[in-house]
């Protein structure tokens, strides 16, 4: 029912729009405006945001500050940790509300949330106090919600913008961390901040210098104005460098010093489900990432396939429920150019047809089907048929989902995890292949 009513009136209907923003006053004042009463950082873009998140706040716990965290993988209020089941990313305006009164009685110094472009249309993060706005990247997705580029772009600058005019808490500036390598940069870099810091590879006001990427770590030069600390992080990737340094410089605004981020990194562990690597004793490698757009797609495939001495077989579907159809097709020419062994499967279809969200992606792949194609709707099972035609020295790149612990089918959250389908099938080949030795 609410589908078809949405389908009739709109996604952004101003009465719908108006009863978000009612809802978001209403849960606000509810809740006695909590994030008046705590440090609150918002990241926002299109890739990065949950890594970002969970990054600055293992920093900070680093540093010795108690905090809490939303994000689209697990949710977190000081020792609490639990995980995020209900596919959103900005939860809606009571639970995200509920959640910061938590943090505030729990003793939180800070609250870290991610923040979507959904999230400002509908006026999910209305009365949140924000004291620092990070800025990942930009690049095509939710398109079809928003309605071009432009106007979700729009929607991710409204928060960047919004900033500046918030009350302030007691010396606590408003501050803007931007990704100056972004080709959108200028249009976020417009808006103001009382502390404004850029950073990149290329150019930025703090840069990632001499960057040695590694299989399981990477090095590099953290250079701030006047100083500079070599870092080593288990992150792998350049992508990750962005996501790091996004994270260290929220660091260097709130006060940490540059040897405090430099231990801290040095003792974070990937962040479960991305790039996470499923080994139970098998001579291929197989990775579980969350890349569910082109461009993090394309960096994956293109970190893994320089890693991969053998072939690089790629699992991966695209979300449904209308989401963003025109960058099916592209998903599927980037895994024509980079995977060797593609197999299209699910990746949450909601109520659209399952195989017709295949064939527009494989519409994409100038490939005949059975000659280096293959389509499995049931995931589970083009998981299983992946790995079983992995031999010595390639990799399995399962994306779209990463660390998510349900895959939803029509209006069903059916309990399921890439990670776990990947050891139960690994752990029956390596068992069948000591029976044949034997």
């Amino acid at each position: 029912m609410k589908e078809l009513i949405l389908k009739l009136i709109g996604n952004q209907n101003f009465v719908l729009l108006t009863y978000y923003k009612l809802k978001s006053i209403v849960a606000a004042c509810f809740y006695f405006f909590p994030s008046r009463k705590i440090k609150v950082i918002g990241v926002t873009g299109t890739d990065g945001k949950t890594t970002t998140v969970n990054l600055i706040a293992s920093m900070l716990e680093n540093a010795g500050y108690k905090v809490g965290f939303t994000s689209t993988l697990r949710y977190k209020i000081g020792d609490e940790v639990w995980s995020n089941k209900d596919k959103m990313t900005t939860q809606s305006p009571f639970v995200v509300q509920k959640m910061l009164r938590r943090m505030v009685k729990n003793g939180c110094d800070y609250a870290i949330l991610e923040v979507t472009s959904h999230a400002m249309v509908q006026s999910r993060v209305w009365g949140i106090n924000f004291d620092v706005g990070v800025f990942t990247n930009i690049s095509n997705d939710h398109v079809e919600y928003h309605g071009s580029f432009e106007k979700y772009m729009r929607a991710k600058g409204k928060f960047i913008g919004s900033l500046f005019g918030m009350k302030r808490k007691s010396a606590t500036p408003k501050v803007l961390i931007l990704n100056n390598d972004d080709d959108h940069f200028e249009y976020f870099d417009q808006f103001q901040a009382d502390l404004k810091m850029t950073y990149g590879i290329n150019k930025g006001g703090i840069l990632a210098q001499d960057i040695n990427l590694k299989p399981n770590s990477t090095d590099f030069y953290f250079k701030v104005p006047n100083d500079g600390v070599e870092m080593t992080t288990k992150l792998i990737g350049e992508f990750n460098v962005y996501n790091a340094m996004a994270a260290m410089c929220v660091g260097v605004s709130q006060g940490l010093s540059l040897q405090v981020i430099k231990q801290a990194f040095a003792n974070i562990d990937p962040i479960s489900g991305r790039f996470e690597s499923v080994n139970v004793g098998q001579d291929f490698s197989v990775i579980v990432d969350y890349a569910h757009t082109p461009d993090a797609l394309e960096k994956a495939c293109s970190i893994f396939k320089g890693l991969t001495t053998g072939q690089l077989i790629l699992v991966f579907g695209a979300t449904g429920g209308g989401r963003d159809k025109s960058k099916r097709p592209v998903m599927g020419a980037i895994a024509d150019r980079l995977a060797d062994m593609i197999v299209l499967t699910d990746d949450d279809p909601y109520f659209e047809d399952r195989f017709g969200i295949i064939e527009q992606i494989a519409s994409g792949i100038n490939r005949v089907e059975g000659n280096g194609l293959y389509k499995i709707v049931d995931r589970e099972q083009a998981i299983k048929f992946a790995l079983q035609n992995a031999k010595t020295g390639d990799t399995v790149l399962i994306t779209g989902k990463g660390g998510e612990e349900v895959i939803v089918i029509k209006d069903k959250k059916i309990p399921y995890d890439d990670r776990i389908v990947c050891r139960k099938f690994l752990s029956e080949k390596i068992y069948n292949n000591l029976e044949i030795i034997a």
